[in-house]
């Protein structure tokens, strides 16, 4: 596990609930929580939240980053392009664990329309509690970085 315990979370306006209780569920397992909102239920652009806090993560002020929006999907992309980020939106507890060891993943996406609440705090449990593992995997993530 990274020394950085610091896990910025954001979404739209569709995940505000789950997200909150992502942000409950990893402080109590010891993690710092960045949470830069949204706090009310109006309609907001996920890909403003998505860069938000990908900017965040490649900044280095944390570690890891968690994002949610109605699928995953939108707000996954949105983070995707900001340099040095690696987001995958997953639905499962392998896959979240996977992106982390196999692809050095530095935010995860998950749709709060797609999974439940128990699902998610599960796939967050993987997600943070897996780490890379580089070797052969490190020669991948390295092609998958944007040069200069």
């Amino acid at each position: 596990m990274t020394d950085n315990k610091r896990v910025v979370l954001s979404s739209d306006h569709a995940a505000i609930a789950l997200r909150q209780a992502v942000a409950d569920h990893i402080a109590a397992a010891g993690w710092d929580v960045v949470d830069i909102g949204p706090t009310t239920p109006e309609s907001t652009h996920y890909p403003l939240h998505g860069k938000a806090a990908a900017d965040r993560v490649a900044l280095g002020d944390c570690a890891l980053g968690i994002i949610l929006c109605g699928t995953g999907q939108g707000i996954m992309m949105a983070a995707n392009k900001v340099p040095g980020i690696r987001c995958g939106v997953c639905s499962d507890t392998f896959s979240a664990a996977m992106i982390r060891q196999h692809n050095d993943a530095n935010m995860l996406s998950i749709g709060a329309r797609v999974v439940g609440e128990g699902l998610a705090l599960a796939i967050v449990d993987a997600f943070l509690n897996a780490e890379f593992e580089g070797g052969r995997h490190a020669a991948r993530v390295d092609m998958i970085e944007p040069k200069g």
